[in-house]
């Protein structure tokens, strides 16, 4: 079957799994596709589920765990941005590691799922701690937060990449893969929603005018959901596509042959700039609706809509992409999404209008997050072309180092610009305000213009043929 961009790749053809059981190499979990070859929708709505469970902690702790450290915990700005940009070097290193054991695993259980069974209750644990200020002085406080922010980034790769991994084993049909991947945009979209409109409510209410324990309640209870729901994705979602007799992968080449998957690479360094963005405007935004803006209230507007867009926008992708294609498609949004940043400073005198500007923004960014999904996918059916191999565990494994790294960079970049300027929160001298409003855009309008560049080199990527 052709492709919108063309290509002349020819991919191995296995029997697709509509027509077949697809043989596993897991132990007994080979499964028949249900009739017509279409998943069944409680598996596609239990993976959709699966984002809001990660992304529930991942973005309260995206969104104020930077906020938490230097106004409640009260440490200080500089040591806690040397501490998220190290944490996320260390996954550097952890991120191959977990897609590789992915990758080697065989269990009852398949490939990806033993890791959301035992891996959901430490996540849960360590998403609280991590809002836990210790009774201790200032050197064990910051050991503390050292500790549990970097486990909590460790167990999240034990989670997530074998979340990331498990959508090219469900299914092999491309419409499906942006059907699922749309899903899994709903649920990064509400997971947002909840975790950045609900987190300082919650912490009002739970927390009586005591923000520590505000902030280490209503953890505890985006925790629990989370546990709840990673549980239902091990219970609900299953691998049909294997190649049964793949060997493991010798760690050197399997690294080799990656970062030379031309469609890897391009995903790596998309996703990679879409985080910086995202991380740096989580991080900053609270500073810039307070001291910029001066209007505390879109807080709780501004951050749902840096991702909760994602709902319109995982609507309108499906059609979309498949109207302009995977290149394309991005390159149009990100240019449009680009000039609406442009003039947006133009209207911060105006709050309704500032955020009609913001939120149309949003929502153009949001397709470029649910193609990613479908992307990081479709990387798998070309290293299989290329090298005759899926290896979707290594291959996802870079996909959310890439996630993390960006996110490290986004909010170390925000944290820097505080600490250069001396910013206190007991008193917001004017260069700290120029700093905040220097952060809230010129990261993002760089990264969209990167990102323009970037998807130019996306390559034709060669279809699984349809039952």
């Amino acid at each position: 079957m052709s492709t919108r961009n063309g290509g002349g790749i020819a991919l191995p053809t296995p029997p697709h799994p509509s027509a077949t059981a697809t043989a596993t190499a897991t132990g007994g979990n080979a499964t028949a596709s249900p009739p017509g070859g279409g998943l069944p929708w409680k598996a596609k709505i239990s993976y959709g589920a699966g984002d809001f469970a990660f992304g529930l902690c991942w973005n309260m702790v995206g969104a104020f765990l930077l906020y938490f450290y230097t106004d409640v915990a009260l440490l200080p700005v500089g040591v806690v941005g040397t501490l998220f940009l190290l944490s996320r070097l260390l996954d550097a290193g952890i991120d191959p590691v977990v897609g590789m054991l992915v990758d080697r695993t065989r269990s009852r259980w398949g490939r990806t799922r033993p890791y959301f069974l035992y891996g959901a209750v430490p996540f849960g644990l360590l998403s609280v701690a991590v809002f836990y200020v210790p009774p201790f002085g200032d050197t064990g406080k910051l050991v503390w937060a050292g500790a549990t922010f970097i486990i909590l980034g460790l167990l999240f790769s034990v989670v997530n990449i074998p979340y990331s991994a498990l959508l090219p084993m469900m299914t092999g049909r491309q419409e499906e893969r942006v059907q699922v991947g749309s899903l899994r945009s709903a649920g990064t979209a509400l997971s947002v929603i909840f975790a950045t409109a609900g987190t300082m409510p919650l912490v009002t209410a739970l927390g009586g005018g005591d923000k520590a324990q505000g902030f280490l309640l209503t953890a505890l209870l985006a925790a629990s959901v989370s546990v709840a729901l990673i549980l239902n994705l091990f219970a609900n979602c299953r691998e049909i596509i294997h190649d049964g007799g793949e060997e493991p992968p010798a760690t050197l080449s399997a690294i080799s042959n990656m970062v030379r998957n031309r469609a890897w690479l391009v995903v790596f360094a998309f996703t990679t700039l879409n985080f910086i963005r995202f991380g740096a405007v989580l991080a900053v935004t609270a500073y810039f609706a307070l001291n910029v803006l001066h209007q505390p209230w879109m807080i709780s507007i501004l951050l749902p809509a840096i991702s909760g867009t994602l709902l319109i926008g995982s609507a309108i992708a499906p059609p979309y992409l498949r109207r302009f294609g995977m290149r394309q498609g991005n390159r149009l949004v990100l240019i449009l999404a680009t000039g609406l940043y442009l003039v947006l400073p133009l209207a911060e005198g105006q709050p309704w209008l500032f955020l009609a500007i913001y939120i149309l923004a949003s929502v153009l960014i949001s397709v470029t997050m649910t193609a990613i999904f479908a992307m990081a996918a479709e990387t798998v059916d070309y290293h299989q072309a290329r090298f005759g191999v899926r290896h979707e565990g290594l291959l996802s494994a870079g996909i959310s180092l890439s996630t993390k790294i960006g996110m490290a960079l986004g909010g170390a970049v925000v944290a820097y610009g505080l600490a250069w300027v001396d910013y206190s929160p007991a008193a917001v001298s004017d260069g700290a305000v120029h700093m905040v409003h220097a952060l809230y855009y010129v990261p993002a309008v760089v990264v969209l213009v990167l990102q323009t560049i970037c998807i130019s080199f996306y390559p034709a990527i060669p279809r699984r043929p349809q039952a």
